[in-house]
């Protein structure tokens, strides 16, 4: 049996040692944004699978943790803030990793970036009362917050990793203690007979399979609930400025997963418990109520009294702010996998260009800013907003498309272990591959999903195609454009692509130099 190979990884010009066990668990689930996610999302899923939503909460926990296991392993050999793009580069390929690993890092966190801003912008006007202004999602007020919230948590991601760290955790745990404190609430009135009159009591029934109405709804909900827990992988982004970056980073993965979890089924059980799954009231399938459930839960599990009323305001406020976070957690790891790809000399030298009093990516961080701000002003003014939700819808096929190739890389990193101690080969091998898997076989279902018109909000008339749903259009012209950059990287960057030995052996510094990696083995 081989050797495991590790790498040492060569320092970029990033701060090392700058972010400790809990600020990297902080970052994992402020990425998340549980409050927005749940918000804007848990509508949706109880629409599709009805009263077994805590099931699917758990389902798609699976493959979120077994992917989470799988990244650990890989960060443990390999802690390059290059993540997917470096591992499936090293491991299968050089396209693989540049577009799978680079690309699919990349356009998931272009396209929800938008929304996030959106409804950081939109929840500001509905936190101080003006709902008039925080209901439009074309009002020019929300545009010109959101695109301040851009510039805003760029500058934050500019001047250290150190701040931006500080603040995930402050907000993360806040956010939080409030949703944890409403889904008690809830249970608890619930219990007590101060729910809704068509409150549902919580039943075994909810964790049945047989519930779901179809495999295709069942499907859908999967959709849905991925994009809840993805970005928990954040943590492995920011590994080169993390204290022991090749164990705290995948550790705080995992971890960060089953808070998730446990933060995801407490809400899930108790709102739809104490809501109902009806179309009246503050019923979850209300279509009045769909696009944000918490917001409207919140006075009606609270109460209206003085207490209710800061707990309510303390709610929008997480909502705002977990949209808010989870903004700068998504150019965290888009810049820094920009500067890998640049390091490696997979992008452009200038892409690779690190502050020298900072020790952040400049380039990088600030070109992805820009680039969301002028998609955010594109997207929101000619579809009302609309193309916006189809972004989101079609971010869940790059999400799966990179996670599955950070767990391919694994698998095939790892293959000499398939039939090693069995306590080797399940933690190196068989969990890896079985998160491989189930992510590829996500992403197939997004394509299907997607393919149908009446799956997006709004639709495109192609003259060859008739309607087509925006959401596909959307995951079509992102994928084709990423191969054509690789393309053009290609020829600009031919040793990246055509020398093998780079797959293993060296790399080279933006100065042209071969640096060696150095092998060690366990």
């Amino acid at each position: 049996m081989s050797e495991i190979v590790s790498y040492e990884v060569k320092d970029k010009g990033l701060k090392a040692n700058a972010v400790g066990f809990w600020a990297s668990v902080g970052v994992g689930m402020a990425s998340t944004a549980p409050a927005y996610s749940l918000a804007a999302t848990l509508g949706f899923v109880v629409a599709v699978s009805g009263v077994v939503s805590p099931l699917v909460v758990i389902l798609a926990f699976i493959p979120m943790f077994l992917c989470s296991w799988a990244i650990k392993e890989m960060n443990a050999v390999d802690p390059d803030c290059g993540t997917s793009f470096t591992w499936a580069w090293r491991a299968i390929g050089p396209r693989t990793g540049w577009w799978g690993g680079g690309w699919g890092t990349i356009a998931s966190d272009f396209l929800a970036m938008a929304s996030y801003s959106q409804i950081a912008g939109q929840y500001f006007f509905l936190l101080i009362g003006a709902k008039a202004i925080g209901a439009n999602p074309t009002s020019v007020w929300v545009l010109l917050l959101g695109i301040a919230w851009i510039i805003g948590l760029t500058w934050i991601c500019y001047i250290g990793i150190e701040i931006s760290a500080r603040l995930q955790v402050a907000l993360v745990v806040v956010e939080v203690i409030i949703l944890g404190l409403l889904g008690i609430v809830a249970l608890v009135k619930v219990f007590a007979g101060g729910a809704p009159s068509y409150h549902i009591d919580p039943s075994w029934s909810w964790f049945s399979p047989g519930g779901f109405a179809s495999f295709g709804k069942f499907a859908q909900a999967m959709l849905l609930m991925v994009f809840i827990y993805w970005g928990w992988d954040t943590t492995t982004s920011i590994n080169e400025e993390t204290s022991e970056p090749g164990r705290i980073p995948g550790i705080a993965g995992v971890i960060s997963t089953f808070i998730l979890l446990g933060t995801y089924l407490l809400l899930t059980i108790s709102v739809q418990s104490y809501a109902g799954v009806g179309t009246h009231g503050v019923g979850l399938k209300n279509p009045a109520n769909q696009n944000d459930v918490l917001s409207v839960l919140g006075s009606s599990v609270f109460g209206g009294g003085v207490v209710g009323t800061i707990l309510t305001k303390l709610l929008l406020l997480m909502i705002l702010t977990s949209a808010a976070a989870t903004t700068q957690t998504t150019i965290l790891p888009n810049a820094r996998t920009m500067l890998s790809m640049s390091f490696h000399k997979a992008l452009p030298a200038y892409f690779g260009r690190v502050h020298p009093r900072f020790k952040t990516p400049t380039t990088s961080t600030i070109t992805f800013a820009i680039a969301s701000i002028v998609f955010y002003l594109a997207l929101n003014f000619v579809s009302g907003g609309l193309v916006l939700a189809d972004a989101v819808t079609a971010t869940v096929f790059f999400a799966a498309l990179y996670l599955g190739v950070s767990s391919a890389a694994c698998t095939w990193h790892f293959r000499d272990r398939a039939f090693a101690g069995w306590r080797d080969a399940l933690s190196k091998f068989w969990v890896p591959l079985a998160a491989t898997v189930m992510l590829f076989l996500l992403v197939l279902e997004n394509l299907i999903e997607d393919g149908r018109a009446d799956y997006s909000w709004t639709t495109i008339h192609l003259p060859a195609l008739g309607n087509v749903g925006s959401a596909m259009f959307i995951v079509v012209i992102t994928a084709i454009i990423g191969l054509i950059c690789m393309e053009a990287c290609r020829r600009t960057s031919p040793q990246f692509f055509t020398d093998k030995a780079m797959r293993y052996g060296p790399s080279l510094t933006e100065e042209g130099q071969v640096v060696p990696l150095t092998e060690k083995f366990e």
